[in-house]
């Protein structure tokens, strides 16, 4: 890890005009993040294992950041470069990039929370189930705001919800398996969940979310995924 000499830490002077971190990675793009520095003096780490190993080179070796409860772009891979500085860069990942365009022309910018989110990982796109019969829906959900209360998953497209059961330990900004026994009668349905996290946010269907923001939201989507069964049992995204 290596400090700039924008900013040395025994200038107190010079540290009083600190605001942000920017992480660098070695990649090709040389994909680099502004992080507030209240961030990152509380829980931001600095990765060189996993799992007992060295991290592995898709996941960044030999160091990568990791920082708990924002979006996975602030993670940067290949980690080559830290700096202080007194703003944020402003690069192409904070603004062509990581920034939306609103529906009334403004631009929602520095987007780092990732906001409550669920997925049903079973079954899922291009499962096929083998016929009518019981099944478990089993999924994901995490939030970056703190513990996952609730899961509620639809077998009728959202029209009703069913309460689905934890898998403990559950633990804040991190992912949260759910479960809920289901019985396939062959027909054609469309499988949703939904979470609230313990601030009581809700995640949003995906028509929320394209009416508050537009459709520039790809890269901090967190709405519903629906998840389309045919009466074959092929799986499939219902958007598609």
């Amino acid at each position: 890890m290596f400090w700039c000499r924008y900013v040395t830490w025994d200038e107190p002077a010079a540290m009083d005009r600190v605001h942000q971190v920017i992480a660098e990675g070695a990649d090709g793009c040389k994909l680099h993040r502004s992080i507030p520095m209240e961030k990152a003096m509380n829980n931001i780490v600095i990765a060189y294992a996993q799992n007992g190993e060295a991290i592995r080179p898709e996941q960044g070796y030999p160091l990568r950041l990791v920082v708990p409860g924002w979006e996975g772009n602030t993670h940067v891979k290949w980690l080559r470069r830290i700096k202080a500085v007194d703003q944020p860069y402003m690069g192409r990942e904070e603004t062509s990039k990581y920034t939306d365009l609103m529906p009334d022309g403004k631009a929602r910018q520095f987007t780092f929370v990732m906001e409550a989110k669920s997925v049903i990982t079973f079954p899922s796109g291009r499962d096929k189930l083998p016929g009518p019969g019981f099944y478990e829906i089993t999924g994901l959900a995490w939030s970056g705001r703190g513990l996952i209360e609730s899961v509620e998953v639809s077998i009728d497209g959202g029209q009703s919800w069913q309460e689905a059961q934890f898998q403990e330990p559950r633990h804040p900004v991190a992912l949260t398996r759910f479960r809920l026994p289901w019985r396939w009668e062959g027909q054609e349905v469309t499988l949703r969940s939904r979470c609230t996290d313990e601030t009581g946010y809700v995640q949003p269907s995906r028509e929320a979310l394209i009416e508050a923001r537009g459709l520039n939201t790809r890269y901090h989507y967190n709405g519903i995924t629906a998840w389309k069964v045919s009466s074959d049992g092929s799986v499939q995204n219902a958007y598609a």
